[in-house]
């Protein structure tokens, strides 16, 4: 027994180790180049470019790009040279950084020196001037001489390097491009033109480089750990990477012509990527960005044996696969700390998530490229996490958008990625499956065989991002085997409900703040509707360091939840709130045997900032082939008591936004100063502006509308909700959603028109006095499928229960309880102890009972009983039964008693 444990244990650490360690690459390649092609594959591409139409049209864009620059420089060397961005007068060698701005410089190198940016925040009046504009070898006191874009005619003006943003950066990087492609002209087509061009800026560059010392930061902050050699943060050290590609291609030349300066080149190649190693943050999406840059410059070094401290290729390649330091982790850790193994979801908002998974598949096809080691195989998880992508996707198509998100289409590139891996290694499994996958989500897959896009005249295009061919033999998958009517991702306190697609589809997501890139925003909501992602949350509305975005974009008020007296905040951006989900139908990720017109989430969030208790139940309720509704139920308590007052908030799209009663006729708000600033609440309320307030204890209703062009329906959201005792209602304009990048389709500028916004303010706590919602999309030749709504009590007394009559016009009448505490309650012949139920008759006699969460509910016909806590759905249609008990249950009908075990949706008979 003890000889059979220790051969376990010794198994069970094998197979961790195994896990954890991704093997090197064999015969890496000696000659130059080697990032991208080889010198023996040269006549390959010569090939393709006679032969193929794509690769001639981009050989011919990169020469239209660099030729004139190669052209002057045989006659005048100095003006593209002069334009880099040095200290070249001051040839300072030492950078000091005043936290996100930079300071000052001090030191003398014997040659000019690369400058440092100007700042951490991008957001600066200056522009970068075109290369013809820029001062030649420009360093004056004064600072840069740029466009003004704040002024009229964006005069020029010397500007103090700390007011320019990234200018700096950009020129020097735009530069240094120009000359990594004359650098591969000149390989390709051996006319050393090029090479001189692009040489004497690789030199003055590198040189500088070589002289140049970690920044400091004067006030010894966060900042210090973060910093580059050419940036606030070493992730935007993106130019090391255009660095490299150069050095790369003109390698052989510089062999040739210019040896004595490869030993200072590798150094300080080598140095510029200890810093980036050293620099940083391991647990996201920094990472693999700091692992993208190093591997890059790794890949032109010559092996370890070469160099006296043995820090070649193989130790920066290992480094980044298997070595974990400070702030550099291994890719198996940073992996394993970030995905979630179970659903492939990375732990970040819905736009990073998206972009890591794009990028690691990326460096996997990259490295594969490069090495001709596939090492996909090690990183198991890969597979899932691409497979998941379209969890994120609305009906119309558009991604999700919480957090420091936008709303867009679903990229392909991680998929494609893939494709071209398992075309590389013959793996037929992995190619079929993301063909398919590729054929769901590609708007041009089925000319991605032959044409495709277009390539970009860029010299990736004839290597990593040539046209991908698919195989004709594999179709389109199933829908449902990526997008299913429920989706939990736990590591990032997210949660979706969908039914159907297109116009007419639904879906709600909910989302806590847990992972990174996530805002303050308790538990938010987004809302579809008629082929709008209606109830929109904002976006990040400007950099991460503007007061706007820190004061609003990402705070409660501009998210869709509920606010406690007003203070309701905690950490964004890297942030610990999740919810619990308490409930949920159908399953996480189920993809048959369920209900498709029903859908349910149960969560609870602890809101910190006042210790209160917040449950919101929502459900997605679908009556028709064009008609549906969503419940929305939201109590909120601080545990200590205390409560002064709790803030509802909706914002939804449109050009307008109507306050109306019960009956539809508009109600007379008043202008109010409350939900401000003043009285030591939030600064977000400052932003927010035109408030109107009435208070009420009867039932309202709020309706925003898209206004369409001529001869197109208009898109309407309509909002109910119950009257309750110390209600006040607000209507409010709030800064403009910018998670809308480009048109998609609205008739007016999202991004610049107000946000209008609905709030709704309970005095004292809201548990017993929820926030009670019905959600209506619609369209001006539909009209609202919902004709009246009104609430009932509990015949029992249960104070923390919420009732609902829902009438159609189709003649069907829906009945919905909601309990927060489990307490059987009653409403004339039917009873439930459910958390959630929905009793539906249809003018026909067919009939729907949904259970959520509860173990009884009876109604004239039927009694549906359990032993335990469950998911139950029972209808009755055409005289037949259909059940999904997710539960063994007992139904009684009409006198005889049947017990059924749990089971998928399927007929029964009593």
């Amino acid at each position: 027994m003890k000889k059979t444990l220790i051969i376990i244990i010794v198994l069970s650490f094998l197979g961790r180790w195994a896990y954890a360690q991704i093997p090197l690459p064999e015969n890496l390649e000696q000659g130059y180049p080697r990032l991208y092609i080889t010198q023996s594959e040269k006549k390959g591409l010569e090939k393709t470019i006679k032969n193929e139409p794509w690769a001639k049209a981009v050989l011919q864009g990169i020469h239209e790009r660099i030729d004139k620059h190669v052209e002057r420089h045989i006659k005048d060397p100095e003006w593209m040279v002069s334009r880099l961005q040095m200290y070249w007068k001051t040839k300072a060698t030492n950078i000091y950084i005043d936290g996100i701005n930079y300071s000052h410089a001090d030191g003398e190198a014997p040659v000019p020196t690369v400058r440092f940016v100007g700042s951490r925040d991008y957001t600066t009046p200056y522009g970068t001037p075109k290369l013809e504009d820029i001062l030649p070898y420009m360093d004056d006191p004064r600072g840069l001489y740029l466009p003004n874009r704040s002024k009229e005619g964006n005069p020029f003006e010397w500007a103090e390097p700390s007011k320019t943003g990234r200018v700096i950066y950009s020129i020097n990087e735009q530069i240094i491009e120009l000359a990594r492609d004359a650098a591969f002209i000149y390989w390709l087509e051996n006319d050393e033109r090029y090479a001189k061009f692009a040489n004497d800026i690789i030199h003055t560059y590198l040189e500088g480089m070589s002289y140049r010392s970690e920044p400091i930061d004067l006030l010894n902050g966060h900042i210090q750990t973060l910093v580059g050699f050419t940036n606030f943060q070493v992730i935007h050290e993106s130019v090391l990477i255009d660095v490299a590609e150069l050095y790369d291609f003109l390698h052989p030349y510089i062999e040739a012509n210019h040896a004595e300066y490869i030993p200072m080149y590798d150094k300080t190649i080598k140095r510029w990527t200890d810093q980036i190693i050293k620099n940083g943050v391991p647990q996201n999406n920094w990472n693999l960005h700091q692992a993208k840059t190093i591997l890059k410059a790794a890949m032109v070094l010559k092996d370890n044996k070469y160099y006296e401290d043995k820090k070649g290729r193989e130790y920066y390649i290992d480094y980044i696969l298997n070595v974990t330091s400070a702030r550099q982790w291994s890719l198996t850790k940073f992996m394993d700390f970030g995905y979630d193994e179970n659903n492939g979801v990375w732990a970040e908002c819905p736009g990073y998530s998206q972009g890591v998974t794009k990028d690691l598949t990326a460096f996997i096809e990259d490295f594969d490229t490069t090495f001709d080691h596939n090492i996909l195989p090690y990183m198991p998880t890969m597979v899932k996490a691409v497979k998941m992508l379209p969890q994120y996707l609305f009906p119309n198509g558009q991604t999700v958008a919480f957090g420091d998100s936008n709303y867009a289409g679903l990229g392909t590139e991680a998929i494609t990625n893939l494709i071209r891996v398992a075309q590389k290694n013959n793996d037929k499994a992995v190619e079929k499956e993301f063909t398919s996958m590729y054929h769901l989500f590609a708007e041009d897959s089925k000319s991605s065989g032959k044409k495709g896009r277009k390539p970009k005249a860029n010299i990736s295009s004839f290597f990593a991002s040539k046209p991908l061919e698919l195989n004709p033999k594999y179709g389109a998958g199933d829908l449902k085997e990526y997008i299913t009517q429920t989706f939990y991702a736990p590591n990032v306190s997210w949660h979706v409900q969908r039914i159907g697609s297109g116009k007419d589809g639904m879906m709600v997501s909910l989302n806590g703040s847990l992972g990174n890139h996530m805002h303050a925003n308790g538990i938010n909501m987004e809302l579809y509707g008629k082929g709008f992602v209606q109830g929109a949350d904002p976006g990040k509305g400007a950099s991460y360091l503007q007061p706007i975005y820190l004061e609003f974009y990402s705070q409660f008020p501009a998210h869709n939840t509920v606010m406690v007296d007003g203070v309701s905040s905690y950490t964004e951006m890297f942030s610990n709130h999740a919810f619990d989900l308490m409930g949920e139908y159908p399953k996480s990720e189920k993809k048959n045997g369920y209900y498709t017109d029903i859908t349910y989430s149960d969560v609870y969030f602890l809101e910190p900032e006042t210790r209160s208790d917040q449950s919101r139940l929502v459900s997605t309720i679908k009556t028709g082939e064009t008609t549906g509704y969503y419940i929305d139920i939201f109590r909120s308590k601080k545990q200590r008591k205390g409560d002064k007052f709790h803030d509802y908030y909706y914002h939804n799209l449109g050009q307008s936004m109507a306050v109306l009663d019960e009956s539809g006729q508009p109600l007379n708000l008043m202008p109010t100063e409350e939900m401000a600033f003043a009285g030591g609440f939030l600064y977000a309320l400052d932003y927010m502006w035109d408030k109107k307030s009435i208070k009420l204890n009867k039932d309202y209703q709020a309706e925003w509308k898209i206004d369409m062009p001529e001869g197109e329906d208009d898109v309407f959201m309509n909002l109910w909700m119950k009257g309750t005792e110390g209600r006040e209602i607000f209507s409010l304009k709030s800064p403009p959603n910018k998670a809308f990048k480009g048109n998609h389709g609205f008739p007016y500028e999202v991004e610049n028109a107000p946000y209008l916004t609905f709030a709704a303010r309970q005095h004292g706590a809201a548990w017993e006095h929820p926030f009670v919602s019905v959600y209506e999309p619609f369209t001006s030749s539909e009209g609202k499928s919902i004709t009246n709504i009104s609430g009932f009590e509990d015949e029992n007394g249960n104070t923390e229960f919420v009732g609902l009559h829902i009438k159609h016009k189709s003649g069907r009448e829906d009945i919905v309880f909601s309990s927060a505490n489990h307490q059987k309650v009653n409403y004339k012949e039917m009873t439930t102890d459910a958390t959630y139920t929905l009793l539906a008759n249809e003018k026909n006699g067919d009939l729907i009972i949904f259970m959520g969460n509860g173990k009884e509910v009876i109604t004239k016909d039927f009694s549906i009983s359990a032993s335990e806590i469950g998911n139950v759905v029972l209808k009755q249609q055409n005289g037949q039964l259909i059940l999904h008990n997710e539960v063994a249950v007992t139904i009684t009908h009409k006198g005889v008693e049947k017990k059924f075990e749990a089971g998928d949706l399927r007929t029964i008979h009593i």
